[in-house]
């Protein structure tokens, strides 16, 4: 006798499927902004060239990069002020974008701009000593001593914040950063206030301005393309870092030997940046949220666009800075101020929303 065949009872269908493709979407929306960035910095390219005092039209300016040997003035505005000034705003924005964006995931801090581990100070400091002690006086002097002050603030700044018993190396680096820059800032007042013709010097380098700083884009270039370079591969381990030390440790990493790694790198891109124009606030700290609010918390997104996002905001500046008066321009450390205060102030605010 055939027996009827027993029913299939079928187990409850999940109500959410489970999304499979979390990381493609994640990396399609990071190629997306990506080639939205690169085509941002072009425009920003584009109208550094072509915008100022003494307007181009493009036409012009096609004809006179097809022919840099005419003896017109306009092609000596071109390639001896506009292009150089330009592409040094690009390449110090670049700087100060991943230098920002390192320093803070290193220290968990979503205020932290590149200023926040003295190296400001510190260029300004050995800037002040060799315009007093050795008669330094032009831009190129200017970037070799504010290349050395940098590097020996941020070293003074390590040792002494990885020895103070802050809780963390990260909260030490910030104490001894903020310590040592007040004491930097007033022995350099002490000294520019004797000495009127140091005090004017300063007064020049120290304004952050873009004006005049052509002769050093082919001393700054190789230390930012070679920090650049040595920034984009941290992406992975500043995710690890954010995990906290002992999983960074489970899985594998050096977390003293990353953290300083990561910090060199920071340091050097600010510095090269400080040296080259002088210091300019907020530029770091604009561009690091900026590529966060793009992309997310993802180093390895993020530091890219943050790149990006910084050269936009400070070659932008300059050239909105060479507009908004009818004669004479207002300098690029001046244009971020007037956009980072108000950034500034609406994070410290909301920084609830900001994801580290």
């Amino acid at each position: 006798m055939t027996q009827p065949p027993r029913p299939v009872v079928k187990g409850p269908e999940p109500e959410h499927p489970p999304d499979i493709h979390p990381v493609r979407t994640r990396a399609s929306r990071g190629t997306a902004v990506a080639v939205l960035a690169v085509l941002a910095v072009a425009a920003t390219l584009v109208a550094g060239i072509g915008l100022g005092a003494r307007p181009l039209p493009p036409g012009e300016v096609v004809h006179i990069l097809l022919h840099p040997g005419e003896q017109a003035f306009d092609t000596h505005v071109l390639w001896t002020e506009r292009i150089p000034r330009t592409f040094l705003g690009l390449a110090v924005g670049a700087a100060l974008g991943a230098s920002g964006l390192i320093m803070q995931a290193l220290t968990a801090n979503p205020l932290a701009d590149p200023g926040i581990l003295g190296v400001e100070q510190g260029a300004s400091m050995f800037v002040v000593l060799g315009i007093m002690f050795l008669g330094v006086t032009d831009a190129g002097g200017y970037f070799w001593l504010a290349l050395l002050g940098s590097s020996v603030a941020a070293t003074l700044v390590y040792l002494i914040g990885t020895r103070t018993d802050a809780g963390s190396s990260a909260v030490g680096l910030v104490l001894a950063g903020v310590a040592l820059a007040a004491v930097m800032s007033s022995l350099i007042t002490l000294l520019v206030v004797r000495d009127k013709e140091a005090f004017a010097h300063l007064r020049f380098w120290s304004v952050g301005q873009l004006t005049g700083r052509a002769e050093v884009l082919s001393q700054v270039m190789p230390f930012v393309i070679v920090g650049l370079l040595l920034a984009l591969p941290l992406g992975r381990t500043l995710n690890i870092l954010g995990l906290g030390d002992e999983t960074a440790r489970a899985l594998g990493v050096r977390v003293e030997r990353a953290r300083l790694t990561a910090a060199a790198v920071a340091v050097l891109l600010c510095a090269a940046a400080t040296a080259a124009v002088g210091p300019v606030a907020f530029v770091g700290l604009v561009a690091a949220h900026c590529a966060r609010l793009l992309v997310g918390p993802d180093h390895r997104w993020s530091l890219p666009v943050s790149m990006a996002a910084g050269a936009v905001l400070l070659t932008g500046a300059d050239t909105a800075g060479r507009l908004v008066l009818d004669h004479g321009e207002v300098q690029v450390g001046l244009m971020t101020a007037v956009v980072g205060t108000p950034f500034f102030v609406w994070l410290a605010r909301r920084r609830d929303l900001v994801r580290m």
